[in-house]
């Protein structure tokens, strides 16, 4: 069962040293933050953190019907995705907001915004011809 494993991690190794992601690693990374934000309940957990507080996770589930089990795994998939950062304090956990990630994506769009729109142009000046 192990050897599967390690055989399909192989493969998609391999995928991705062969493919765009290796040349350009934007929209990898991109498709990892969008993937973290569509969940609500990590919105909302990156609302409470990006005033630049730190809070445990206790403090995080507070004012939330979630179990302490329920927000540490939605911390461990944005902590994945580069937007929040834990350190321990004591015996506790402490997260904090990253705002890196947002910021690499968003000039990730805008340079796809850009793609798109130098391409409609060209298309406009063929039409206009």
């Amino acid at each position: 069962m192990r050897a599967a494993g390690n055989n399909r991690s192989r493969i998609s190794k391999l995928m991705l040293s062969d493919s765009v992601y290796a040349r350009d690693p934007a929209p990898h990374l991109a498709a990892h933050v969008f993937a973290a934000l569509g969940d609500a309940t990590r919105l909302s957990l990156l609302t409470k953190l990006s005033d630049g507080q730190t809070r445990s996770i206790s403090g995080l589930s507070a004012d939330t019907n979630l179990t302490r089990q329920a927000i540490t795994k939605h911390l461990h998939v944005l902590e994945n995705a580069g937007l929040v950062i834990s350190s321990k304090v004591g015996r506790e956990s402490q997260f904090a907001f990253r705002p890196e990630p947002i910021a690499e994506v968003r000039a990730y769009l805008a340079s796809v915004s850009q793609q798109w729109d130098d391409a409609l142009a060209r298309l406009r000046a063929f039409v206009e011809r």
